[in-house]
């Protein structure tokens, strides 16, 4: 009996995987012409985001611009990493990105909220399409003419801006020279540009809430102030959680482009961050392991930041990435 019993055992632990095998056969039979879709996808994925991955070696050592890629005798262990953190601008560059990041999202992440519920107590609808489309205009200007028209409007020399300081404070400020206004003119040029795309995101999550519920709101008479603060904000609230991690996660992040169009030396002491330093030593002074080690070094706190503020999510009760 013992001898049968294990043999039975043996035959349906054998059945099982083939019935899974044969369930994910058909499956892929079935849906076949979905995955076919899918291959441009994960082979630019494959070929553009993990295959160069291995590049991330040179951060560990003393590589030079015609040195074998795959020969490992330049190796230097974490001296790249150690060399940033001990250079003279390390404190600078990572105040400067935190702080601006900071700035975009105390003053920046709350706009895209407010501007999507007051879009969505709009009834004419063709005005409120018209609002959309002059709010998402920014986002698909280039960043070249975004950097222009700024320099433009702040110039000492004609500049619209400086036309109206001239008028209520009787002299022109020194806008783009002067190191103490340039975090004020990226968090607001980026609040700017960027708050109708990013009221997308919360008119759809605004679009998803039932119905019925302002419906109810209004047989027991709520206002329109009482219906955003108990129905519309609470049904978006997993949203802006979602990106509100999203964005925490990403204070050592801060894009390079605009900052490298507007600053200059003299401004330095704010505008330079880890970005811009990263393009000046690693592409500009061809130190490549020294800036390999500096993104890998962003990257990885980045990471860390995001599983942090995600389980600080989850052990808070509010939504999160996972």
């Amino acid at each position: 009996m013992h001898l049968r019993q294990s043999n039975l055992n043996t035959g349906s632990n054998m059945i099982i995987p083939k019935t899974r095998m044969s369930r994910i056969v058909k499956t892929l039979s079935r849906e076949k012409f979905l995955l076919m879709l899918c291959l441009p996808v994960v082979a630019h994925l494959i070929i553009f985001s993990y295959i160069p991955m291995y590049g991330l070696l040179i951060a560990f050592r003393d590589y030079r611009l015609g040195n074998n890629f795959y020969d490992l005798s330049h190796w230097v262990g974490v001296d790249n990493f150690i060399r940033f953190f001990k250079g003279l601008y390390a404190y600078r560059l990572t105040r400067n990105t935190i702080l601006m990041n900071v700035y975009a999202i105390i003053f920046g992440f709350p706009v895209p909220i407010i501007f999507a519920l007051l879009l969505n107590e709009i009834r004419a609808n063709k005005l409120k399409k018209v609002y959309q489309t002059i709010s998402y205009l920014p986002n698909f200007i280039s960043t070249v003419i975004i950097c222009g028209l700024i320099v433009n409007m702040l110039s000492p020399n004609g500049g619209i801006i400086n036309q109206l300081a001239d008028l209520i404070l009787g002299r022109k400020l020194d806008f783009l020279i002067n190191a103490k206004y340039f975090r004020t003119i990226y968090v607001t040029s980026g609040i700017w540009q960027g708050f109708g795309w990013g009221s997308i995101i919360y008119l759809a999550a605004i679009s998803g809430i039932d119905i019925t519920l302002y419906e109810f709101a209004d047989m027991d008479g709520a206002s329109r102030f009482q219906k955003i603060r108990h129905i519309t904000i609470p049904g978006i609230l997993p949203t802006i959680s979602v990106l509100f991690i999203m964005n925490i996660a990403g204070l050592l992040n801060l894009g390079p482009d605009k900052i490298l169009l507007l600053y200059n030396p003299a401004i330095y002491e704010t505008s330079d961050v880890i970005s811009t330093y990263l393009y000046r030593v690693g592409f500009l002074g061809t130190q490549y392991s020294y800036g390999t080690a500096i993104g890998l070094m962003n990257s990885v706190v980045s990471l860390l930041l995001l599983v942090f503020f995600n389980k600080v999510a989850q052990k808070t009760n509010m939504a999160s990435l996972w």
